[in-house]
């Protein structure tokens, strides 16, 4: 029998996450970390609130993994995160040892793919789950901060 916790089930809490964010006029990307089926950290953008451009949703749910292990490395655990992690959060991604980053929607200007970023050699990362979901509600924000200026 098929888990009901399987990658898109996470993404959907991840993107719960992201509506939080929207709704607090930050940029709409969450997170949430999992081990063991169960999540550990849930997170959204806060750099508006907390006027810190280190701020992002990945780095948030680290702190907050890390604080609930009570240890700096996440092995065994999994990322769940709406949009493809910028340099900055793969390269904290990187340090943390995550097992596993499973993201939404690509960010082909500032992703960490296209930055050449590396990960840690042991991280499985894999992209496009509810990618559609994941992309359309930040070209939803986006569309209404252009219309609002």
């Amino acid at each position: 029998m098929e888990s009901v916790f399987d990658d898109v089930y996470y993404m959907k809490k991840a993107l719960q996450e992201a509506e939080a964010a929207f709704e607090k006029d930050e940029v709409p990307v969450g997170a949430v970390i999992v081990i063991k089926d169960r999540i550990i950290a849930r997170a959204h953008n806060l750099t508006e609130l907390l006027n810190d451009v280190t701020a992002h949703a990945e780095m948030q749910a680290i702190t907050a993994a890390a604080n609930f292990l009570g240890g700096k490395y996440l092995r065994d655990c999994t990322l769940y995160v709406t949009l493809e992690p910028c340099q900055m959060c793969a390269g904290a991604l990187y340090w943390s040892q995550i097992s596993k980053i499973v993201y939404g929607a690509s960010d082909f200007k500032r992703g960490c793919k296209v930055m050449g970023t590396t990960l840690h050699p042991k991280t499985e990362f894999i992209g496009g789950i509810l990618a559609d979901e994941c992309e359309h509600l930040l070209k939803r924000f986006f569309v209404e901060k252009r219309n609002l200026n």
